[in-house]
């Protein structure tokens, strides 16, 4: 067997595998920021190539520092980033809690049945969309259900992940590493893919990888958390706030069963009042009406998701009557925060309506917290103590404003931005055209995401610097580095020498050997040097081997679909990755750990099936 050889450029061939190992010990270890790791690489590479330059035919730097940084305005890079702003412009119209709150009925109160049809939604619509705006659609749904199962979010982030790429194997538009082969193929005077050329063995692959994520991948994953969410979550204080009946509230009508209400199941209710009287638990025979005050206890994740369903839920009523003054509270960006209440503070002995602290600070108190016993009373009637946790809703600048307060503290790690329901309508629009111009090729999908983000800002559903700080610097860094990593191994001649040595050590075996080693070497090949350049890289090569062993094109080159979409066991390998990172809280080395068990069930699963499906004999 013999395969058309690629110049090669050895000693800027070694230096390059160097820099490329070095690189990955730095990002897995993490002895510098992953930002710095990337940069360096970058420079790395600028450097080397600037004093070395590999001279192609028409007498210009192949590597030149100009080529190499096109990374920064690669189309993938851009789109990732647009689609960053669009989905966070979606988590702050508070769309996506909704989408959670279907995902989690579906699941009937059953944390695993939840995930389980969460995931299979992913996997399913994976196979239509390209897999970076559903995993950017998924990432706060995912979020939430773990929230609300009391599951940590790298138990869940890394699966949704990796079935989005499973999903992504099964139509030739699930991916663009898939359709970038089937161009591959029609350049090198092959057949293109047909829509649903390889969906049987990419179903069969994504419910094998499926299995295996749901049971065996959330135990390899360590279970991490960040900061502010250890130091929200650590006690799971509950919060006093009360929920005043208003005219057509849904909880109008409700009845007790068995002396409690399951409106919001996640609230512990606490007293009735209605008129002059009190009700106090069991609650027998008592329908509520409107005008009824509930007296509530829930944590602030409880509090949170109520005020996520209805923002003006938890707010409570003025007890002199006055029409309200000052309603900044409720406008514009929302923040949700805890401040307590300080030594010999003013507050201390007096309860809101005493204090006026709604009209001083713009903000309204929505639940108070108090350790020493159990109160049963309005929040509007409470007298505060020294040491009093206030959960607090406000704009951002007048949560600010508190810092400088002689009465309260403000606890900063709590403070959380409020969805924007009011711009869901507008988010929603904006999604779904982006959406339709990318799927039906009305525009490239850069465009369409750059279009998108741009029209999150300019119609006013996020800030310009919450657009700002949506943006991930690791995914900036990272995927620019990641290509240069994979052109310097294209031409320095890197990639076709590994795979040279490999199918010369193959010579001679079965046909069903040499697919299933051509897929191992893709896959690892594809962690390296990304998905994409993975797949236009080893595509000629797959034509080149079918054509000697005289067999059909169309095993190799699924293969190299498969195989290059198996980029999963580090973070650099493909885009969604790098966007499950941060919520996730994952490090370099957990997508090893969870990525290289799944490659192998789905290299042995490849092994097993190709060979079978595709009529190939081991004779």
């Amino acid at each position: 067997m013999h395969v058309v050889a690629v110049e090669t450029n050895h000693v800027a061939m070694w230096i390059t595998f160097a820099l490329i190992i070095g690189a990955l010990v730095l990002y897995a270890f993490e002895y510098l920021p992953v930002e710095i790791t990337s940069l360096g690489v970058l420079s790395a590479f600028m450097v080397y190539f600037h004093f070395f330059p590999i001279v192609g035919a028409d007498g210009r730097n192949l590597l030149s520092a100009e080529r190499i940084i096109l990374g920064f305005a690669n189309s993938a890079l851009i789109t990732v980033l647009g689609l960053l702003v669009i989905g966070y412009g979606m988590v702050r119209a508070g769309i996506l809690d909704r989408g959670a709150r279907i995902v989690m009925a579906a699941g009937g109160g059953r944390g695993w049945v939840t995930i389980l049809i969460t995931l299979v939604v992913v996997l399913v619509v994976s196979g239509f969309l390209n897999n970076i705006p559903v995993v950017v659609i998924f990432i706060p749904i995912m979020e939430a259900v773990a929230a609300r199962y009391g599951k940590s979010p790298s138990k869940v982030m890394m699966p949704l992940s990796f079935v989005a790429v499973l999903g992504g194997m099964t139509t030739l538009i699930g991916s663009g590493t898939n359709l970038l082969v089937s161009g591959a193929l029609e350049e090198l005077g092959e057949k293109p893919f047909s829509f649903f050329q390889f969906v049987v063995p990419g179903v069969v692959m994504a419910l094998v990888g499926l299995a295996f994520i749901l049971i065996v991948v959330p135990r390899l994953l360590k279970d991490r958390a960040s900061f502010s969410q250890n130091y929200m979550e650590a006690d799971g204080k509950h919060f006093l706030a009360q929920i005043t009946v208003g005219a057509g509230s849904e909880l109008i009508g409700l009845e007790s069963k068995n002396g409690i209400f399951g409106a919001y199941h996640d609230m512990t209710l606490r007293v009735i009042e209605r008129g002059e009287e009190a009700y106090l638990p069991p609650f027998e025979d008592i329908t509520l009406v409107e005008g009824d005050v509930l007296v509530v206890s829930a944590t602030r994740a409880a509090l949170q998701e109520a005020l996520a369903h209805d923002p003006h839920l938890l707010v409570p009523e003025l007890r002199d009557g006055k029409e309200e003054e000052d309603l900044r509270w409720q406008e514009g960006d929302r923040v949700l925060t805890e401040v307590m209440v300080k030594p010999a503070s003013r507050m201390v002995g007096q309860n809101l309506s005493m204090i006026g602290f709604r009209y001083n600070t713009h903000c309204v108190v929505l639940g108070v917290q108090r350790r020493a016993r159990m109160m049963r009373t309005r929040i509007t009637e409470i007298l505060f103590e020294e040491g009093d946790i206030l959960l607090v809703q406000g704009q951002p600048q007048d949560i600010t404003a508190l810092r400088r307060s002689d009465d309260v503290v403000l606890l900063e790690w709590s403070a959380e931005e409020l969805p924007a329901l009011d711009h869901a309508k507008r988010a929603i629009l904006i999604f779904g055209t982006v959406i339709i111009c990318a799927a039906t090729g009305l525009l490239p999908v850069m465009v369409a995401s750059l279009l998108g983000a741009a029209a999150m800002v300019a119609t006013g559903v996020m800030s310009l610097e919450m657009a700002i700080r949506s943006l991930d610097s690791k995914i900036f860094t990272m995927i620019p580095a990641a290509l240069s990593m994979g052109l310097a191994m294209q031409v320095t001649g890197g990639a076709a020498y590994l795979a040279q040595h490999l199918i010369s050590v193959l010579d001679g075996a079965p046909i069903p050997v040499i697919l299933s080693a051509f897929f191992l070497l893709v896959a690892v090949i594809s962690n390296i040097i990304s998905a994409k350049a993975a797949a236009v890289l080893f595509t000629p090569i797959a034509v080149g081997i079918s054509r000697e062993l005289n067999v059909p094109v169309e095993a190799f080159a699924v293969a190299v679909v498969f195989a290059a979409n198996c980029a999963i066991a580090t973070p650099i390998g493909y885009q969604t990755s790098l966007m499950v990172m941060g919520p996730g809280h994952y490090t370099f080395i957990d997508f090893a750990r969870g990525g290289i068990p799944l490659i192998i069930v789905l290299w042995v699963a490849f092994t097993l099936f190709a060979p079978w499906y595709y009529g190939l004999s081991y004779t």
